[in-house]
């Protein structure tokens, strides 16, 4: 088929209107039909195939990604709004997933949240591609601004979260800004990871900082 902008879009069977045997087409889907997750491989192959041919994101159009893809525009647009959304669900495909976790339960998901920040630097930090992605997207506000709105800002809420259940709980002070207790945890995972790319990221790096601060973050009875 030929996609809304006249290109030809070989997973177009999957998004638009299937030609039928006599020539005839298909009544347009109706409004909510899965769409082709081929077709979103592709494009996300694409841009990863064009970046790691050394294409910088400045210099990555929807045009040169749709012909990479073998689809047309409109099935890019039909999917992300712009450039800086597709880029942050490519970023998002490089990395590892984000762990589950309870949703119940205070400090066992923090420290699942913090040893999942800890792959994530692993990733950068085996990853030549993913390294230089987040280094050029911090140059391009717009771009940043979309991933830190869609992918960083979610994790920080979750994260509050857990800490304030672990707060109820009582392992943790109740008498601390929850959003000062998240920084002094988070900070020296990020410090390691973002900030020292030569310090070691082991196993159980999770585990040490949770054990030394709770030392001085938990309620009076606890510390006795």
């Amino acid at each position: 088929m030929r996609d809304q902008d006249g290109e030809q879009d070989r997973y177009g069977a999957a998004d638009g209107r299937a030609a039928r045997g006599d020539g005839a087409r298909e009544p347009e889907p109706r409004r909510g039909r899965p769409r082709s997750a081929a077709a979103e491989r592709a494009i996300l192959d694409a841009v990863i195939a064009l970046l790691e041919a050394g294409e910088p994101l400045a210099g990555l159009s929807i045009e040169r990604i749709a012909r990479t893809a073998g689809v047309g525009k409109a099935t890019i647009y039909r999917r992300w709004t712009g450039k800086e959304e597709l880029f942050v669900d490519v970023v998002r495909d490089m990395e590892p997933d984000d762990p589950p976790v309870s949703g119940t339960a205070g400090l066992a998901d923090l420290r699942v949240m913090l040893e999942s920040l800890r792959t994530r630097g692993l990733a950068q930090r085996s990853s030549v591609l993913l390294h230089n992605i987040f280094a050029q997207m911090k140059s391009h506000p717009r771009l940043w601004d979309e991933y830190s709105g869609t992918v960083i800002a979610p994790r920080r809420l979750a994260m509050l979260a857990a800490l304030r259940r672990a707060v109820a709980a009582g392992e943790l002070r109740d008498d601390l800004d929850v959003e000062l207790i998240g920084d002094l945890f988070v900070g020296p995972m990020l410090v390691r990871t973002v900030h020292r790319p030569d310090a070691p990221l082991p196993d159980d790096l999770a585990d040490r900082i949770i054990a030394a601060l709770v030392q001085g973050l938990a309620p009076a009875a606890g510390r006795a």
